[in-house]
C-alpha cells in the first residue's frame, strides 16, 4: 500500500495532533523496536533531536514504545540529524531516531527514521511499519513517557569524527568564520568543532529557547548571515537549518553560495587531484542550469534525481558517484558519509578556502540562471496530468522556452504544496510562466 504517513523525511506534524498525538508517537517506537528485535538480540536504538519544546515529550513517548518492545533507547540529546546517523554506523545501534523538523518553525515536529547503515530507513521498510501502524492506531498505552538523559560524550565521538574528514593540509588556525546555527542543532557542535580546529568562529542565532528554531535565520533566511560576514569581515559564512543536514554559504565578498556553488567547487577540486568518479556528480530536478554548464565547460556531467536527499543517494549508489546534492544544501561526500551533513560541507568548503583562495574564486564561472519557485497550498494532490488546464499551460511553457529554460513541477513531500520552478535565461519568462502555472493550480487543487 502506498505511505500516507513517512514522506520524503519522515513523519511531520504538530505535536499533539495525528500522526505526532501521543498514542501514535508510543506505536511508532513499539513498532519500531519490534522490527529491529526481529533482526537481532538486544538491539539499541539511539533516539536524537532538535531544540524545539515539543522533542523532550516526544523522545520519551517513543523511548517507551521501544523499551516496551524490547529495544534498549539510548538517548543523544540534541544534536544533529547527520550526527545520529553517524553515531548509529559508528557504534552498531540497531536503528537511529531524529526527533525533527527539519527547516519548518518550532510549532512543527517530526520524527525521521534511520537505519543501521547509518542510511534513511530504505521506502519499503517504511512502508512496511506503517501498516503495522495502522493496525494500532486506535489501541491504548498503558506505558507512560520516560524521563531520558542524554549521553554528553556521544557529542564530542561524532566531533572527533567530523575532524577526522577535513581536507588533507589545510589548515583553519586563524580563519574568521561566521555561523549562523538557526537556534537549532548546531548551536553547540558547529562552533565547537571549528573553534577546535583553530578558526575564530563569530556565531549567530546560537541561543535556542524551543521556540525559535529556524525564525528569521538559518539557511532559509541567509541575509542575515550575508551582512555579519561584511561587517566583521570574515572569509567565509556558514547557515545552517534547524537539524544540521543542509549548509548555504556566504563568501568574503557577501555573496550567497547555494549547494549548486558548493558542488561546483567541490566538484572541481576532487576532479583536480583525481577523486571524482565517473567525472560525474549527481544533483535534482532543481540544480540549475548553471550548474549542469559549468560542470560540462570542465568535462564534468550531472546526472539528476527527483528531490529528496534519500533518491540522490540511491543514484549515487547505483552508478557509484561519490559527490552529490541538492541546491537547498544538502551535500553527500559519500567517501566519507551517507548522508547530507551541514557541519561536514561548512568543514569542506573551509578547508577549500584555506586551501585555494576565497570561495568567490571556487565558484567562478557559475552563472546563476533566474530562477523562482511558487508554493501553491493544495487540497488534495491527484495525478498532475491528470489536471487538464495545468497540462495545456505547462506544454505551452515548456515550448515556449525551449532549451533556454526548465519546468519542474511537483508536489512537496512533506506539506500540502504544490512547487512550481521556472528557470530561464530572461526573468520576465520566469515571472511570467511561473504565474500562470501557479495559476492554473490554485484553480484546479487549491486550498
Amino acid at each position: 500500500m502506498p505511505k500516507e504517513l513517512f514522506g520524503t523525511d519522515g513523519i511531520r506534524g504538530v505535536p499533539g495532533e495525528f500522526p505526532l498525538d501521543d498514542r501514535t508517537l508510543y506505536w511508532i517506537g513499539r513498532t519500531l523496536g519490534e522490527y529491529v528485535r526481529q533482526r537481532g538480540a538486544s538491539p539499541r536504538v539511539l533516539i536524537g533531536m532538535d531544540t524545539r519544546e515539543s522533542g523532550p515529550h516526544i523522545a520519551g513517548l517513543l523511548a517507551a514504545g521501544l523499551a516496551a518492545a524490547g529495544a534498549a533507547p539510548a538517548f543523544a540529546g540534541v544534536i544533529t540529524t547527520p550526527g545520529v546517523a553517524c553515531l548509529v554506523r559508528q557504534k552498531g545501534f540497531a536503528a537511529g531516531v531524529v526527533i525533527s523538523a527539519s527547516h519548518n518553525p518550532f510549532h512543527d515536529n517530526g520524527v525521521k527514521l534511520i537505519s543501521c547503515t547509518g542510511m534513511k530507513f530504505p521506502d519499503e521498510a517504511e512502508a512496511g511499519l506503517e501498516e503495522e501502524l495502522w493496525k494500532r492506531k486506535d489501541q491504548d498505552v498503558a506505558d507512560k513517557p520516560i524521563s531520558l538523559e542524554p549521553d554528553t560524550s556521544l557529542d564530542e565521538e561524532y566531533l572527533e569524527f567530523l575532524r577526522r574528514h577535513a581536507i588533507p593540509g589545510a589548515k583553519l588556525a586563524g580563519m574568521k568564520l561566521v555561523l549562523d546555527c538557526a537556534n537549532g542543532a548546531a548551536s553547540r557542535l558547529a562552533p565547537a568543532l571549528f573553534r577546535s580546529l583553530g578558526a575564530e568562529v563569530v556565531a549567530i542565532y546560537d541561543q535556542p529557547d524551543g521556540r525559535n528554531i529556524n525564525a528569521g535565520c538559518g539557511s532559509l533566511h541567509p541575509e542575515c548571515l550575508q551582512k555579519k560576514v561584511l561587517e566583521d569581515r570574515a572569509a567565509l559564512g556558514v547557515a545552517f537549518d534547524g537539524d544540521a543536514d543542509r549548509a548555504i554559504f556566504s563568501s568574503a565578498s557577501g555573496q550567497r553560495v547555494t549547494g549548486d556553488g558548493v558542488l561546483l567547487a567541490a566538484a572541481r577540486y576532487l576532479a583536480s587531484v583525481g577523486q571524482l568518479k565517473g567525472k560525474r556528480i549527481v544533483g535534482t530536478t532543481m540544480a540549475n542550469l548553471g550548474l549542469e554548464r559549468a560542470l560540462a565547460a570542465e568535462g564534468l556531467s550531472l546526472a539528476r534525481v527527483e528531490v529528496g536527499d534519500r533518491y540522490v543517494l540511491e543514484e549515487m549508489l547505483r552508478s557509484g558517484a561519490n559527490l552529490g546534492g541538492e541546491q537547498s544544501g544538502h551535500i553527500i561526500f559519500l567517501d566519507d558519509v551517507t548522508t547530507g551533513d551541514g557541519l561536514l560541507t561548512a568543514l569542506k568548503i573551509a578547508c577549500l578556502v584555506a586551501l585555494r583562495g576565497p570561495l568567490d574564486e571556487l565558484v567562478k564561472g557559475l552563472k546563476v540562471f533566474p530562477q523562482t519557485i511558487l508554493n501553491v497550498k493544495v487540497r488534495s494532490k491527484p495525478a498532475l496530468e491528470s489536471l487538464p488546464e495545468v497540462s495545456r499551460v505547462l506544454a505551452e511553457a515548456t515550448r515556449s522556452l525551449g532549451d533556454a529554460g526548465r519546468i519542474v513541477l511537483r508536489y512537496s513531500g512533506t506539506e500540502p504544496l504544490a512547487r512550481v520552478m521556472v528557470e530561464a535565461e530572461r526573468a520576465e519568462d520566469v515571472e511570467r510562466w511561473s504565474r500562470a502555472i501557479a495559476s492554473a493550480l490554485c484553480t484546479a487543487v487549491g486550498a
